[in-house]
């Protein structure tokens, strides 16, 4: 039987990370299908202005302040929505940072903090809405990765570390968690027009608005299927290239992003 794929009507859709970037843009697109949305993020004023934009849509956002790295603040997040907005037939675990992490400059904190968003961000909501789920055999899940999961990349050792650990972790729950009839899911961006990636200084191939990024989740979320990965041209040059020997892909990275010209910044 295949895995449930969630329905506006089964009840909540919980988007974490939904202040900006893609979990804003998400929000804003499953509300105009009529998704009640609980959103979350750590602060109420941008989830008070988001549930605005949302007047008028079909659906509804409702916000749900909540510090992801909080393991308690995510279970009573959960019991708040089931409590007062309704039972959870979609969760997007989406909360997530980036800082630029280089061999020269290495800082134990910056790897702390990547992977407190990131990573056990993502398992501290994971956790209690797939306890909600089982309980009810039903629910849709997908966590927010990356395409930078497939490989090392420049300046990207916490980040990609974080979001290889996603997929990895998906991966391993899906077998259990079909048996509950719970759909995982992982979505794998490339680069998309964010708050974050307005602080690069290198060059984004694919760099995709954000408004096309969330459509291109919508869709992933409707179809179902394990991975979301986009652009489409990006995901399977990134695939091609993570099967070649290591030796060359290193070669070909450094030669293709302009690291192996890029100074020291000590």
């Amino acid at each position: 039987m295949a895995a449930y794929r969630a329905r506006a009507s089964d009840g909540v859709a919980w988007i974490t990370g939904a202040s900006s970037g893609i979990g804003r843009q998400l929000a804003r697109d499953l509300s105009g299908l009529g998704w009640t949305v609980a959103a979350s993020a750590r602060g109420s004023d941008e989830l008070e202005r988001l549930s605005a934009e949302a007047t008028g849509s079909g659906g509804r956002i409702v916000p749900v302040p909540c510090d992801v790295t909080d393991a308690a603040a995510c279970a009573a997040a959960v019991d708040r929505i089931e409590a007062e907005i309704g039972p959870i037939a979609l969760a997007v675990l989406n909360a997530g940072t980036y800082l630029p992490a280089r061999g020269e400059k290495l800082d134990t904190a910056l790897f702390e903090r990547t992977f407190a968003v990131n990573l056990l961000g993502t398992t501290n909501a994971l956790v209690p809405v797939v306890q909600r789920m089982k309980a009810r055999r039903r629910g849709q899940v997908a966590v927010t990765g990356s395409l930078t999961a497939y490989f090392g990349l420049p300046s990207a050792a916490a980040y990609g570390a974080s979001k290889a650990a996603i997929n990895g972790m998906a991966q391993s729950l899906r077998f259990d968690l079909e048996k509950l009839n719970i759909r995982i899911q992982v979505i794998n961006p490339g680069f998309v027009e964010t708050p974050l990636t307005a602080k690069n200084d290198f060059f984004m191939p694919g760099l995709m608005p954000v408004e096309k990024a969330s459509a291109r989740i919508v869709a992933g979320l409707q179809r179902g299927g394990f991975e979301i990965a986009f652009p489409r041209r990006l995901a399977v040059t990134m695939r091609a290239v993570a099967n070649l020997p290591h030796g060359v892909r290193h070669a070909f990275v450094r030669w293709f992003t302009g690291w192996g010209k890029r100074p020291l910044k000590e």
